[in-house]
């Protein structure tokens, strides 16, 4: 059996949760571009949602140890700041 070893899995948290970010960010310019205006409630509900789900992903992997809570604060910091600069970039238009 091989043994798994912690930097191991805490490299590949890390990757999954900035995966999942990413895959946010990229559903919510999508959906601006193609379906909704920000201002449409399913714009919200979407974006609330997928939100949350990654703040949870953050929190259990924070819990389990395999990253830093400010690593996680930063990944969810990093996608809302991103997530306002699409926002604004379509206001103007």
């Amino acid at each position: 059996m091989t043994e798994i070893k912690v930097p191991d899995l805490e490299q590949k948290a890390l990757a999954l949760l900035q995966a999942d970010a990413d895959k946010i960010y990229k559903l919510i310019d999508v959906q601006m571009e193609n379906l909704t205006m920000p201002q449409c409630p399913l714009y919200e509900e979407v974006l609330d949602t997928q939100m949350f789900g990654l703040s949870r992903e953050v929190e259990y992997a924070v819990r389990l140890g395999l990253i830093e809570e400010e690593i996680g604060r930063e990944i969810m910091g990093s996608l809302e700041r991103k997530l306002a600069t699409l926002h604004e970039m379509y206001n103007k238009r």
